[in-house]
């Protein structure tokens, strides 16, 4: 092959841009892809923290309403009420990425009142492994203020 006749397939060559197209999206799919399942990663866990805030809500309900009917719950009473409320419909939160505790503050806040703090953390599945992202955990706590008799 002449010099003249490499400088006009060099030329040929760089004037092709059939394959740029796909060497473009080569390169930047995976960034979009990854930044797609990142948008999916946030819904999955702000679904799962309103979960948690929800079962929160509903377990200081039934709490607070035996507690008025001179029912005392216990801590233990109270962290399995909230287990069995967050692993069915709607919340559906795994049980096995689930830790749920239950403690007696010593000095309340509130005079006349019996105060625990209920502390859950949730261990949130991830979609994003393929780039290194494992599973996070996301810790909600509320206190309960119940009434003494």
């Amino acid at each position: 092959m002449t010099t003249g006749r490499l400088a006009r397939t060099l030329r040929a060559l760089l004037r092709q841009k059939q394959g740029s197209v796909v060497t473009e999206f080569a390169l930047l799919a995976p960034t979009i892809l990854a930044l797609m399942l990142g948008v999916l990663q946030i819904g999955i866990g702000m679904q799962n923290y309103n979960a948690m805030r929800s079962v929160a809500s509903d377990v200081m309900r039934y709490a607070v309403v035996n507690y008025q009917t001179g029912n005392e719950l216990t801590n233990d009473q109270i962290r399995f009420y909230l287990r069995s409320i967050a692993i069915k419909s709607p919340y559906k939160l795994e049980s096995a990425r689930l830790a749920i505790s239950v403690t007696n503050v010593i000095d309340p806040r509130i005079d006349g009142t019996v105060e625990k703090t209920v502390t859950m953390t949730y261990s949130i599945p991830t979609v994003l492994s393929f780039i290194g992202v494992d599973a996070f955990p996301i810790t909600y706590t509320q206190p309960l203020f119940l009434m003494e008799s």
